[in-house]
């Protein structure tokens, strides 16, 4: 279970470094051009956002072929629109704060102001949102992975070792306790992590 912890672990950063990097710059993008670009773009959001994770994840793995990394891409991609949401929320509020109207005024260019001002207080909220979305994808790598669509066998991945476990539970209870706690500290502490992260902003 513990040579499991290192597959589960890296697929779950991998799955949250996609959705966190191009979640966060398509969100970016529409929060700090505005107009057209950001109709097209949030238009886009509001359709993966439509559909259920679970459904879209199965698709992705479906078209990548089975696999750990094709697991954690799937996950990644269903991550996509709720980092260009949050990304694009934050960079509008900020544009619109009386600090980066003080930098306009002062002669600063658009893409000064944007690189010192708006993009650092921008990503607080979503970093602290991706460390969220860590206990997510771990959550739904499992899942994949106790259905059948994630990690293939001998691989001891935690999702895995729950599904192949449940069927001794009356006289080996421990084979799908254990990874299934591992699962949940590991929620439980990516939870924690983010509202003390959230608690933390200025």
């Amino acid at each position: 279970m513990v040579y499991g912890a290192v597959h589960s672990l890296s697929a779950a950063l991998i799955a949250v470094a996609i959705g966190l990097v191009v979640g966060t710059a398509l969100g970016t993008l529409a929060g700090a051009l505005a107009g057209r670009v950001e109709s097209t773009i949030m238009r886009l959001v509001d359709v993966l956002l439509a559909i259920p994770s679970l459904l879209l994840q199965l698709t992705v793995i479906i078209l990548l072929g089975f696999g750990t990394v094709n697991a954690a891409v799937a996950v990644g991609v269903a991550a996509i629109a709720s980092f260009a949401r949050l990304a694009r929320a934050e960079v509008v509020r900020v544009r619109h704060s009386d600090y980066v109207e003080a930098a306009r005024g002062s002669g600063g260019t658009f893409f000064a102001v944007f690189w010192r001002h708006i993009l650092p207080n921008s990503l607080t909220a979503v970093l602290a949102f991706a460390t969220l979305q860590f206990g997510q994808a771990m959550l739904a790598l499992a899942t994949l992975s106790f259905l059948g669509y994630g990690t293939p066998p001998p691989v001891p991945e935690w999702g895995l070792l729950i599904a192949e476990g449940r069927n001794y539970l009356s006289t080996a209870w421990w084979l799908t306790t254990f990874p299934g706690l591992a699962v949940v500290a590991v929620v439980l502490a990516a939870n924690r992590l983010s509202r003390q992260w959230s608690g933390a902003r200025p």
